[in-house]
């Protein structure tokens, strides 16, 4: 089946599973959802329903997993040469770990939804937003102080665990950043990108 081919056969029936390779480039929002419209559908579905912004969304995946689907950790390697086990039990493109991914599924009654999946995933990106503004404070436009909470847990934010972390800072900051450049490029294409794919 040619690229084409394929294209037309993944938008026909809706299939998140043909956009399982990461993207060519991870900069331009406009070019990554152009090539995977049930990216922005799924981007669209988890604003409406849990108030967070596609910029936003896309911010923090591309910095769990570039937007891979089957991201993991690397292993602990013994004597820096034989690997071992993982760090954590993070998985997919919301690098979801295993006991926040059962809670996300009880809590939600979304008991079939799967890691690599992104609408799955930006879904429970969603999810953790919602928890953050309800235990943390933080509002579903603060995409700094939402990928603190992503990354130390509502309870380690609350303390500060993050204070004197400078690399998690400096990576929160760049989450800050590349949710304001995605968000300034989807409102630019949005138009475009709701276009149905035939009319493009």
């Amino acid at each position: 089946m040619t690229r084409a081919g394929l294209v037309l056969f993944c938008a026909l029936l809706g299939l998140t599973a043909c956009g399982h390779r990461p993207p060519d480039q991870v900069t331009d929002a406009c070019l990554i959802l152009e090539d995977n419209r049930s990216w922005w559908r799924a981007l669209q579905r988890t604003e409406e329903r849990w108030g967070i912004p596609p910029g936003v969304q896309l911010a923090i995946l591309r910095r769990e997993s570039s937007f891979n689907a089957h991201a993991r950790p690397a292993r602990n390697r013994l004597l820096g040469i034989i690997p071992t086990s993982r760090p954590s039990s993070a998985y997919g493109y919301a690098q979801a770990l295993d006991q926040t991914w059962d809670w996300y599924r009880e809590d939600t009654g979304r008991r079939g939804a799967d890691r690599d999946d992104f609408s799955d995933a930006v879904d429970f990106v969603g999810w953790y937003s919602s928890k953050s503004r309800q235990l943390s404070g933080v509002q579903p436009h603060q995409a700094r102080e939402l990928y603190l909470t992503y990354h130390e847990g509502h309870g380690g934010y609350n303390r500060g665990s993050y204070r004197g972390r400078s690399w998690l800072i400096n990576a929160a900051d760049t989450v800050a950043r590349d949710a304001s450049r995605y968000q300034a490029q989807i409102d630019r294409c949005e138009r475009r990108l709701n276009r149905r794919f035939w009319l493009l």
